[in-house]
C-alpha cells in the first residue's frame, strides 16, 4: 500500500462546513450567563467535591466550545513594518587601553 496522501483536485476537496447558527448561539449564552454566574454569586467561584473548580465548568468550557464551533481561530498579530531601512550602529568612543594592573607587594 501506499502511505502518501492522494492530492484530490479543487472541485472534490471537502469544504469545511459552519457550525449551527443555533448550537453557538446557544453555546455563546451558556457562557454569558456562566460569567455572570461567577462575577454575582460568590459560591460559584469555589469548588465542590463532585465537579472541581466551578469557574472552569462554568466559564472555562463553554468558552473552549465556543471557540471549537469557530473552528480554533487564531488571532492575527499585526506586524509593523519599518520604513527607514537598515539600521545603523551607533559610533562609539575609542577604546582606551587596559590600565596596567597595580603592582602588589
Amino acid at each position: 500500500m501506499n502511505a502518501r496522501r492522494v492530492r484530490r483536485p479543487a472541485t472534490e476537496r471537502v469544504i469545511p462546513e459552519r457550525a449551527d447558527p443555533r448550537l453557538l448561539r446557544s453555546v455563546q449564552q451558556l457562557a454569558l450567563a456562566g460569567v455572570a454566574l461567577v462575577l454575582v454569586w460568590p459560591a460559584a467561584r469555589g469548588s465542590t467535591a463532585w465537579l472541581g473548580w466551578l469557574p472552569m465548568w462554568l466559564v472555562g468550557m463553554p468558552l473552549a466550545s465556543w471557540w471549537a464551533l469557530l473552528r480554533f481561530p487564531l488571532p492575527r498579530l499585526r506586524q509593523r513594518r519599518r520604513t527607514g531601512g537598515q539600521a545603523r550602529r551607533r559610533g562609539h568612543p575609542p577604546l582606551q587601553g587596559r590600565r596596567a594592573p597595580a603592582p602588589t607587594a
